[in-house]
């Protein structure tokens, strides 16, 4: 499992495989692919500029596009459905290794699949940081929960005044 790529199962997975490295290719990375609804779904794709930079409408139309083409040629859906590009937005999905780790000391909500330390399933915190296995939460007990990253049902950063503060600094690129 890479830092830079999130991990996906069934037909988000098989989406996420087609359209990873021409995403990459074009200076892009891949926050997360989620499917909405079943009769005509919605293919939503987050991406971040791989630069750091904050992703544009022109990136978002770029990227549009550029994987508009690639599933068609691919057609990993049966029936007609509708993409849509997003950046992953100030409060955003916690996918990667390394967006546990870029965000770490910021606010996050994590819902596990089954229960986790303390027999919970939800679990809000500040971030500590994470590796492949593992995303680490330090709660308001101050107590740092250990939690199994193949668990995560979803995890999220918390809009706060801090979080605000951070994204709206400008990125220094090398």
């Amino acid at each position: 499992m890479s830092d830079n790529r999130p991990t996906h199962t069934g037909l988000e997975g098989r989406i996420a495989e087609i359209i990873i490295e021409p995403l990459e290719a074009q200076g892009y990375e891949l926050v997360r692919v989620q499917i909405i609804g079943t009769e005509n779904p919605t293919v939503q794709i987050m991406a971040d500029r791989a630069d750091g930079a904050s992703l544009t409408l022109e990136d978002c139309e770029k990227i549009s596009r550029l994987l508009s083409a690639v599933l068609d040629v691919e057609d990993p859906i049966e029936s007609a459905w509708t993409l849509e590009v997003s950046s992953a937005g100030i409060d955003r999905p916690l996918t990667r290794t390394k967006d546990f780790n870029t965000y770490a000391g910021f606010e996050a909500r994590i819902e596990l699949n089954f229960p986790g330390p303390g027999n919970r399933k939800r679990f809000t915190g500040q971030l500590v940081g994470a590796d492949a296995q593992t995303a680490r939460l330090r709660l308001e007990s101050g107590e740092i929960a250990e939690l199994p990253r193949a668990d995560i049902r979803k995890a999220r950063l918390v809009l706060t005044d801090a979080l605000i503060a951070f994204t709206s600094q400008p990125k220094v690129t090398n």
